[in-house]
């Protein structure tokens, strides 16, 4: 991160510049209003939840996470999932009581939840959405909301008839790292935002892992630029304050798929495990073999699938030039196999510059914090060191969940994310995947009703 100029250790650095810390307001934001975000659950009673979609993030992070961390607040009334043998399996994993269903319109019509948790498929969560709105549930969401501009105008169209909402869980924006940015935005420490460079590396584990399961294929995921990219537009929405105006964009498909010399089925029946070095061993992780493997004679979805399989037909590195309503400029990349994984961000401004190098799979250090740089104009650099969460997605996890779930729990920060958010983040990656087919930017304002506004409303939800 420090300037290559600099040739003094890290730590003599911090030592002779001094660092602010990092849970300090620099300038206090009195003029954010704090909102009350979370559910309300009928007085005296527990929030009736219903989930479809049991894999890995459902049974884990909307299943058995929330059920042990809110057991006065909610409790689970319907499980479903198109695969019969998982759905009973997440059942026990997630520790619920609750019936489990194969039939969405049937668990929805015996249930009745108050709320439903969906996480299925991306390319089937407006499904859901949409009818369990039309069912009288108000909705929890997994990123992406969904995966084209269709879709999108079909959800909001559904919850403007219905009455119902829909709350999409970007948990990204809820770490302390990320927080501390759009509090040091809004303070003004380096005035007006001018443009903003954004590049993410997926690792040679994590990226890869995309190409083996069912987002390899852009009808199920909507790319990269959908399921894995509305995460770092909707950071990027959230922290400029502005809506995107346009896209413009680039992408190939050079290191997995089609571009492997060697490829199986899968990688348990794989005959070059010797030589791949992505070979992944699935038996070794308890919790998949029972989700997934025991239950693959139901489906035939297999989750160690081989990254080289020919059928691949997503991105898996990609740029793009984003153009905001306010006239902030931003070059954002993506690469999905690189040797850390992490982030690369700087926000350029009328009085100053704000950067920060995150590598969220970290060499072991002595260090317990990120931090964030502060270059002021015709100043001394400042350090801002930011302790590390202490739940999954950089301490973002329960801290969203908290304000979902707990009563009275005021936002600050604007982390609650509405409908809007969640589509504007999707139409980000779907400009970019339609600007790549036609070789053209692509304006935001022609995909949907959505019309980009220069600055960004805020609107409490649920």
């Amino acid at each position: 991160m420090h300037n290559t100029t600099n040739q003094m250790s890290r730590r003599h650095f911090l030592a002779t510049t001094g660092a602010i810390a990092g849970t300090a307001l620099l300038n206090p934001l009195s003029d954010i209003k704090a909102e009350t975000a979370g559910i309300a659950a009928p007085t005296g009673k527990k929030l009736r939840i219903a989930l479809v979609g049991t894999g890995g993030r459902g049974t884990s992070m909307w299943g058995r996470d929330i059920l042990k961390s809110y057991p006065d607040y909610l409790e689970f009334v319907g499980l479903c999932d198109k695969n019969e043998g998982r759905v009973e399996t997440g059942k026990r994993i997630i520790g619920a009581s609750c019936p489990t269903y194969t039939d969405f319109e049937k668990m929805m019509n015996e249930t009745k939840p108050d709320v439903l948790i969906v996480t299925t498929m991306d390319s089937t969560h407006h499904q859901f959405i949409i009818r369990g709105m039309e069912l009288g549930a108000d909705i929890i969401t997994e990123k992406p909301m969904t995966t084209d501009e269709k879709k999108i105008q079909a959800i909001l169209d559904a919850e403007k008839r219905t009455g119902k909402t829909c709350r999409v869980t970007f948990n990204y924006r809820y770490s302390p790292h990320r927080a501390k940015i759009w509090e040091l935005l809004r303070a003004g420490e380096i005035g007006d935002i001018t443009s903003v460079d954004f590049h993410w590396y997926l690792d040679t584990s994590h990226g890869a892992d995309y190409f083996r399961r069912w987002h390899r294929l852009v009808e199920c995921s909507g790319s990269l630029w959908v399921h894995k990219a509305s995460h770092h537009f909707d950071l990027l929405n959230w922290w400029i304050d502005s809506d995107p105006e346009s896209v413009y964009a680039l992408g190939a498909l050079n290191h997995y798929g089609k571009n492997g010399t060697i490829r199986a089925e899968n990688c348990r029946t794989c005959p070059h495990t010797d030589k791949c070095k992505f070979f992944f061993d699935i038996t070794k992780n308890k919790n998949y073999m029972e989700l997934y493997v025991a239950n693959e004679k139901y489906d035939g979805y297999l989750r160690d699938g081989c990254v080289f399989k020919k059928d691949v037909n997503i991105f898996d590195k990609m740029a793009a030039t984003i153009k905001y309503k306010n006239g902030v400029q931003v070059a954002y990349s993506l690469t999905t196999y690189s040797p850390y994984e992490g982030y690369r961000i700087a926000f350029n401004g009328t009085k100053g510059r704000m950067e920060a190098w995150i590598q969220e799979s970290r060499p072991t250090s002595d260090a317990n914090y990120d931090e964030i740089v502060l270059f002021k104009n015709f100043n001394k650099r400042q350090y801002i060191q930011i302790p590390f969460g202490t739940s999954g997605h950089g301490g973002g996890d329960a801290l969203l969940k908290d304000q979902i779930f707990l009563p009275n729990i005021d936002d600050p920060f604007q982390q609650c994310a509405n409908t809007r958010d969640g589509a504007l983040a999707c139409l980000v990656g779907i400009a970019a995947r339609n600007s790549i087919a036609s070789g053209q930017p692509v304006k935001i304002a022609d995909l949907t009703s959505i019309q980009p506004q220069e600055k960004k409303s805020y609107k409490r939800i649920l």
